[in-house]
């Protein structure tokens, strides 16, 4: 048994930090935008304490040997089967923990592929089907707009080329520190990733979440911060309603959108919980 420093998958080549002992069951920590592998880097040590082996990738857009040009090429479909390329080459199955972007592939593997999820950890981000509901009938759809804005071209990239500018602003307000903007900074606006980074928004329009009506039947937790400014409680909700197996809702309260950097305790336990009855 070896170390996965890097994986290939569908012609690209991908970056992975594999930590904790060799022989534990493997945790897939799938990270969400606009982060990378190190957003896990305070909750991974506490699963390694436990006895687990983590897998961390830099998904697609993000690993250097792994940005497409192509819009289709982020469909959820691609990021799914990155995923599932990795846990094929440990063996799998594994446990799989997502956030925000991480946790929608994190939805849809367990929805495609159970046959190689453990158990399922989804952090921020509800069952797609239950966001996509939530648009229509809460506040989600507000708390949204971003989506639209990244989808227009340049736009985004052109607000994050000033450094201290509206972009930076914009991740303050979402409850960021110093100490993260300028991790955003040098790991996805000057390392060229943000331009591939968004095409996981800019593929949304080609309709890929419609097998996202389909029910996972893993043992499921999600962890949700009630003050998540970018996700409303309505489809948090909703999402056990997509569950056919043993399901808990953590609410993480007061915390805010960037639970494995600001609360890695809490998820920590929370996921350890969850690990345990898979």
């Amino acid at each position: 048994m070896s170390r996965v420093e890097s994986f290939s998958h569908d012609g690209l080549e991908f970056d992975v930090v594999d930590d904790g002992p060799l022989d534990g069951e493997v945790v897939l920590l799938l990270h969400g935008f606009p982060e990378r592998a190190t957003c896990w880097r305070d909750v991974a040590p506490l699963l390694h304490a436990a006895g687990y082996r983590t897998l961390a990738p830099d998904q697609r857009g993000y690993s250097p040997g792994a940005r497409p040009t192509r819009r289709r090429d982020y469909r959820v479909r691609n990021l799914v089967a990155d995923a599932a390329a990795l846990v094929e080459q440990v063996d799998g199955p594994v446990h799989v923990m997502g956030h925000d972007w991480g946790a929608v592939v994190a939805w849809a593997l367990a929805i495609r592929r159970p046959d190689l999820v453990r158990t399922l950890v989804a952090v921020s981000v509800p069952h797609p089907t239950a966001f996509t509901r939530a648009l229509l009938t809460s506040r989600q759809f507000r708390r949204s707009w971003y989506m639209a804005m990244f989808n227009v071209p340049f736009l985004a990239e052109r607000l994050a080329r000033t450094p201290g500018g509206r972009f930076d602003a914009s991740m303050k307000r979402t409850g960021m520190t110093d100490e993260d903007v300028a991790r955003f900074r040098a790991e996805i606006v000057d390392d060229g990733a943000l331009p591939h980074a968004l095409g996981w928004y800019r593929a949304l329009p080609l309709g890929d979440l419609t097998t996202a009506e389909h029910r996972v039947t893993v043992p499921t937790t999600m962890v949700w911060s009630n003050r998540d400014g970018a996700i409303d409680r309505a489809g948090v909700n909703g999402t056990v309603r997509f569950v056919d197996a043993d399901y808990d809702l953590v609410v993480l309260d007061g915390a805010d959108h960037w639970i494995p950097t600001h609360e890695p305790a809490a998820l920590a336990e929370a996921a350890l919980k969850r690990f345990a009855t898979g």
